[in-house]
């Protein structure tokens, strides 16, 4: 069994993770971003700037399908990796997947002053993040669970998330 987290850039995904691979220590903690920049040797602004998103998409899903190969993870995902049905596909066939579910004025407040996420290089961030958020949230909402994270601290999040998988795990 993996445990995936998908969501917005911004929403936690990666805090969290790192979180739960203490509260499940039988589980490694897994960051397909970080991966995509080991495999590439660039930044993920370098890949957009150098080949565009769709070369990135495709090395995100060729990543994916590696780690889903094996189980005991805590999968954090890249913001876009729903963009592609079958990354979501895989996903939900080889892992429990969380959806960190933030308002955009929570994602603005956290991500307005970085510019390592190139899909925010706009004039307008905050209406960015919205179009995304909307042009994403069918394919985030498939998700098995949703956490309503706004108002919550990514300790709380992770202990959500523990007590939904114990739960499940239960006979």
């Amino acid at each position: 069994m993996n445990i995936s987290l998908v969501g917005m850039m911004g929403c936690g995904k990666s805090t969290i993770g790192n979180i739960l691979a203490d509260i499940f220590p039988y589980f490694s903690f897994v960051d397909t971003d970080f991966l995509i920049v080991k495999k590439e040797k660039k930044s993920i602004n370098d890949i957009f700037c150098e080949y565009g998103e769709n070369y990135f998409r495709k090395v995100e899903t060729e990543i994916l399908k590696e780690v889903l190969s094996k189980n005991f993870q805590i999968i954090s995902t890249g913001g876009g990796i729903v963009v592609s049905d079958e990354n979501l596909v895989l996903l939900k066939q080889k892992s429990v997947v969380f959806y960190i579910k933030n308002s955009p004025e929570v994602l603005f407040r956290r991500v307005k002053n970085t510019n390592d996420r190139p899909l925010l290089n706009d004039s307008d961030v905050k209406s960015k993040i919205i179009s995304l958020s909307q042009q994403r949230k069918n394919n985030y909402e498939k998700a098995h669970y949703i956490i309503e994270a706004d108002n919550k601290s990514a300790i709380e999040i992770a202990e959500e998330i523990k007590g939904i998988v114990d739960g499940n795990c239960k006979s």
